[in-house]
Protein backbone atom coordinates (compact mmCIF):
# COMPACT_ATOMS: atom_id res chain seq x y z
CA UNK A 1 0.00 0.00 0.00
CA UNK A 2 1.36 3.43 -1.30
CA UNK A 3 2.41 5.96 1.52
CA UNK A 4 -0.78 8.27 0.38
CA UNK A 5 -3.42 5.86 0.60
CA UNK A 6 -2.09 5.02 4.00
CA UNK A 7 -1.97 9.13 5.23
CA UNK A 8 -5.63 8.80 3.45
CA UNK A 9 -6.83 5.95 5.97
CA UNK A 10 -4.95 7.62 8.73
CA UNK A 11 -7.01 11.12 8.15
CA UNK A 12 -10.51 9.00 7.62
CA UNK A 13 -12.69 9.76 10.80
CA UNK A 14 -13.68 6.37 12.57
CA UNK A 15 -17.20 5.70 12.30
CA UNK A 16 -18.69 3.73 15.79
CA UNK A 17 -22.32 2.69 15.91
CA UNK A 18 -24.33 4.22 18.65
CA UNK A 19 -27.40 3.43 19.92
CA UNK A 20 -29.57 6.79 19.93
CA UNK A 21 -32.35 6.50 22.72
CA UNK A 22 -34.98 9.19 22.82
CA UNK A 23 -35.02 11.58 25.46
CA UNK A 24 -37.25 11.53 28.36
CA UNK A 25 -39.63 14.32 27.56
CA UNK A 26 -41.69 16.11 29.78
CA UNK A 27 -45.08 14.80 29.38
CA UNK A 28 -46.59 15.70 32.91
CA UNK A 29 -48.32 18.46 33.69
CA UNK A 30 -47.19 21.19 36.77
CA UNK A 31 -50.32 19.95 38.79
CA UNK A 32 -49.89 16.58 38.59
CA UNK A 33 -46.35 16.90 38.99
CA UNK A 34 -46.94 18.56 42.36
CA UNK A 35 -49.76 15.83 43.08
CA UNK A 36 -47.43 12.71 42.27
CA UNK A 37 -44.36 14.21 44.32
CA UNK A 38 -46.75 15.45 47.37
CA UNK A 39 -48.59 11.63 47.09
CA UNK A 40 -45.19 9.72 46.83
CA UNK A 41 -43.69 11.86 49.60
CA UNK A 42 -46.37 10.76 51.97
CA UNK A 43 -46.71 7.23 50.95
CA UNK A 44 -42.63 6.48 51.18
CA UNK A 45 -42.90 8.07 54.15
CA UNK A 46 -45.69 5.83 55.27
CA UNK A 47 -43.93 2.58 54.51
CA UNK A 48 -41.21 3.52 56.35
CA UNK A 49 -42.84 4.22 59.91
CA UNK A 50 -42.09 1.31 62.36
CA UNK A 51 -38.37 0.94 61.27
CA UNK A 52 -39.59 -2.28 59.03
CA UNK A 53 -39.72 -1.12 55.10
CA UNK A 54 -43.15 -1.81 53.61
CA UNK A 55 -41.75 -2.98 50.24
CA UNK A 56 -44.68 -2.00 47.71
CA UNK A 57 -45.61 1.00 49.22
CA UNK A 58 -42.30 2.17 49.32
CA UNK A 59 -41.76 0.99 45.20
CA UNK A 60 -45.03 2.91 44.34
CA UNK A 61 -44.00 6.02 46.48
CA UNK A 62 -40.96 6.15 44.56
CA UNK A 63 -42.43 5.41 41.27
CA UNK A 64 -44.70 8.79 42.06
CA UNK A 65 -42.07 10.88 43.60
CA UNK A 66 -39.86 10.41 40.30
CA UNK A 67 -42.94 11.17 38.36
CA UNK A 68 -43.25 14.57 40.01
CA UNK A 69 -39.38 15.51 40.03
CA UNK A 70 -38.87 14.13 36.39
CA UNK A 71 -41.79 15.09 34.60
CA UNK A 72 -41.99 12.23 33.12
CA UNK A 73 -44.40 9.38 32.92
CA UNK A 74 -43.39 6.12 30.96
CA UNK A 75 -47.42 4.61 30.67
CA UNK A 76 -47.99 8.43 29.67
CA UNK A 77 -45.72 7.87 26.56
CA UNK A 78 -46.65 4.30 25.95
CA UNK A 79 -50.37 5.89 25.37
CA UNK A 80 -48.84 8.67 23.49
CA UNK A 81 -50.60 11.19 26.25
CA UNK A 82 -49.03 14.15 26.87
CA UNK A 83 -50.70 16.52 30.01
CA UNK A 84 -47.89 18.77 30.03
CA UNK A 85 -48.62 19.64 26.25
CA UNK A 86 -52.56 19.61 26.31
CA UNK A 87 -53.64 20.43 29.70
CA UNK A 88 -55.87 23.29 29.37
CA UNK A 89 -58.01 24.75 32.16
CA UNK A 90 -61.07 23.99 32.68
CA UNK A 91 -64.57 25.49 34.06
CA UNK A 92 -66.05 22.80 36.77
CA UNK A 93 -65.09 18.96 35.70
CA UNK A 94 -65.36 17.46 32.65
CA UNK A 95 -68.06 14.90 31.66
CA UNK A 96 -67.61 11.42 32.28
CA UNK A 97 -63.84 12.10 34.46
CA UNK A 98 -62.88 12.96 38.28
CA UNK A 99 -64.20 11.57 41.30
CA UNK A 100 -67.60 12.02 43.38
CA UNK A 101 -68.25 12.02 47.20
CA UNK A 102 -70.90 12.37 48.77
CA UNK A 103 -71.70 12.23 52.10
CA UNK A 104 -74.42 13.35 54.67
CA UNK A 105 -75.17 13.96 58.58
CA UNK A 106 -78.22 15.30 60.56
CA UNK A 107 -78.07 18.18 61.98
CA UNK A 108 -80.54 19.48 64.81
CA UNK A 109 -80.91 22.54 63.47
CA UNK A 110 -83.22 24.61 61.07
CA UNK A 111 -82.67 24.56 57.18
CA UNK A 112 -82.56 28.64 56.93
CA UNK A 113 -79.99 28.90 59.61
CA UNK A 114 -77.98 26.44 58.40
CA UNK A 115 -78.03 27.88 54.67
CA UNK A 116 -77.49 31.28 55.83
CA UNK A 117 -74.42 29.93 57.88
CA UNK A 118 -73.02 28.46 54.78
CA UNK A 119 -73.64 31.26 52.12
CA UNK A 120 -71.76 33.60 54.48
CA UNK A 121 -68.03 32.89 52.92
CA UNK A 122 -66.35 34.47 55.97
CA UNK A 123 -67.83 30.72 57.76
CA UNK A 124 -66.21 28.60 55.71
CA UNK A 125 -62.80 28.61 56.90
CA UNK A 126 -64.05 27.13 60.41
CA UNK A 127 -66.02 25.02 59.06
CA UNK A 128 -63.70 23.50 56.38
CA UNK A 129 -60.52 22.66 58.51
CA UNK A 130 -58.08 22.80 55.80
CA UNK A 131 -59.24 25.60 53.71
CA UNK A 132 -57.33 28.49 54.54
CA UNK A 133 -58.90 31.66 53.21
CA UNK A 134 -62.39 32.25 51.38
CA UNK A 135 -62.69 35.75 50.22
CA UNK A 136 -66.19 36.76 48.41
CA UNK A 137 -65.18 38.84 45.07
CA UNK A 138 -69.17 39.68 44.05
CA UNK A 139 -72.55 38.08 45.03
CA UNK A 140 -71.58 34.83 43.16
CA UNK A 141 -67.65 34.53 42.70
CA UNK A 142 -65.23 33.83 45.54
CA UNK A 143 -61.29 32.93 45.81
CA UNK A 144 -60.27 29.89 47.85
CA UNK A 145 -57.31 28.84 49.19
CA UNK A 146 -56.67 25.19 51.17
CA UNK A 147 -53.99 23.32 52.71
CA UNK A 148 -52.85 20.61 50.32
CA UNK A 149 -50.18 17.51 51.72
CA UNK A 150 -46.95 18.60 52.82
CA UNK A 151 -47.82 22.51 53.15
CA UNK A 152 -48.45 22.76 49.56
CA UNK A 153 -51.47 25.38 49.01
CA UNK A 154 -53.53 25.77 46.40
CA UNK A 155 -56.30 28.15 45.03
CA UNK A 156 -58.71 28.46 42.72
CA UNK A 157 -62.09 30.60 42.04
CA UNK A 158 -65.31 29.74 42.64
CA UNK A 159 -69.16 30.99 40.95
CA UNK A 160 -72.51 29.68 42.44
CA UNK A 161 -74.29 28.22 39.85
CA UNK A 162 -77.36 27.35 41.22
CA UNK A 163 -79.23 28.56 44.14
CA UNK A 164 -82.33 27.51 45.79
CA UNK A 165 -82.56 29.38 49.46
CA UNK A 166 -83.15 27.85 51.79
CA UNK A 167 -82.93 24.27 50.13
CA UNK A 168 -79.37 24.48 47.84
CA UNK A 169 -76.17 26.10 46.70
CA UNK A 170 -74.10 24.84 43.77
CA UNK A 171 -71.05 25.78 42.71
CA UNK A 172 -68.18 25.11 40.68
CA UNK A 173 -64.34 26.14 39.88
CA UNK A 174 -63.58 28.96 37.05
CA UNK A 175 -60.97 28.70 34.15
CA UNK A 176 -57.98 29.05 35.41
CA UNK A 177 -57.83 27.25 38.85
CA UNK A 178 -55.15 25.20 40.35
CA UNK A 179 -58.49 22.77 41.14
CA UNK A 180 -61.05 21.51 38.71
CA UNK A 181 -63.94 21.07 40.94
CA UNK A 182 -68.02 21.33 41.35
CA UNK A 183 -70.53 20.45 44.28
CA UNK A 184 -73.40 21.07 46.17
CA UNK A 185 -74.86 21.40 49.35
CA UNK A 186 -78.62 20.28 50.16
CA UNK A 187 -80.42 21.20 53.34
CA UNK A 188 -83.49 19.22 53.51
CA UNK A 189 -85.93 19.86 56.48
CA UNK A 190 -86.61 16.57 58.83
CA UNK A 191 -89.86 15.49 60.12
CA UNK A 192 -90.89 15.92 63.70
CA UNK A 193 -88.08 18.07 65.06
CA UNK A 194 -85.66 16.19 64.02
CA UNK A 195 -83.24 19.07 62.48
CA UNK A 196 -82.15 19.24 58.67
CA UNK A 197 -80.58 16.39 56.43
CA UNK A 198 -77.85 17.99 54.98
CA UNK A 199 -75.90 16.45 51.86
CA UNK A 200 -72.53 17.77 50.34
CA UNK A 201 -71.49 16.47 46.70
CA UNK A 202 -68.15 16.72 45.71
CA UNK A 203 -67.25 15.96 42.09
CA UNK A 204 -63.38 17.23 41.26
CA UNK A 205 -60.52 16.17 39.02
CA UNK A 206 -57.21 15.06 41.25
CA UNK A 207 -54.32 16.84 39.69
CA UNK A 208 -52.23 12.93 39.78
CA UNK A 209 -55.12 11.27 38.71
CA UNK A 210 -57.55 8.87 40.59
CA UNK A 211 -54.61 6.75 41.49
CA UNK A 212 -53.24 9.60 43.64
CA UNK A 213 -56.87 10.48 44.90
CA UNK A 214 -56.77 6.49 45.98
CA UNK A 215 -53.20 6.77 47.98
CA UNK A 216 -54.38 10.21 49.47
CA UNK A 217 -57.82 8.26 50.80
CA UNK A 218 -55.92 5.35 52.15
CA UNK A 219 -53.73 7.32 54.05
CA UNK A 220 -56.01 9.42 55.86
CA UNK A 221 -55.67 12.23 53.73
CA UNK A 222 -58.28 11.88 50.86
CA UNK A 223 -61.04 14.35 50.04
CA UNK A 224 -63.87 11.81 51.43
CA UNK A 225 -62.02 11.49 54.45
CA UNK A 226 -62.02 15.46 54.99
CA UNK A 227 -65.80 16.06 53.75
CA UNK A 228 -66.46 13.38 56.45
CA UNK A 229 -64.71 15.53 59.06
CA UNK A 230 -65.86 18.41 57.95
CA UNK A 231 -69.28 17.99 57.92
CA UNK A 232 -69.20 16.93 61.82
CA UNK A 233 -67.61 20.28 62.68
CA UNK A 234 -70.36 21.85 60.59
CA UNK A 235 -72.82 20.12 63.20
CA UNK A 236 -70.81 21.09 66.11
CA UNK A 237 -70.72 24.39 65.44
CA UNK A 238 -74.49 24.82 64.40
CA UNK A 239 -76.06 23.01 67.54
CA UNK A 240 -72.98 23.68 70.18
CA UNK A 241 -71.62 26.92 68.58
CA UNK A 242 -68.09 25.76 69.26
CA UNK A 243 -66.12 22.65 67.84
CA UNK A 244 -65.32 20.10 70.48
CA UNK A 245 -61.21 19.88 71.56
CA UNK A 246 -58.97 18.31 74.05
CA UNK A 247 -56.34 21.56 73.80
CA UNK A 248 -55.81 22.68 77.68
CA UNK A 249 -56.84 19.43 79.07
CA UNK A 250 -55.12 16.97 81.26
CA UNK A 251 -54.21 13.80 79.41
CA UNK A 252 -54.12 10.43 81.16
Amino acid sequence: MSQSATAGLAMEPLDFQTEHRPAKTTNVSGMERLASAVAGGVLAGWSLVGGRPRLLPLAIGGSLLYRGISGHCSLYRALSINSARSASPAVGVRARHGCKVEHRLAILRPADELYRSWRDVANLPRILRHVVRVEAIDERRSHWAAQAPLGATLEWDAEIINEREPELIAWRSLSGSQVDTAGSIHFQPLTHGRGTLVTVSLKYEPPGGKLTAALAEWTGAGLESRIKEDLRRFKNLAEAGEIPTIEGQPHG
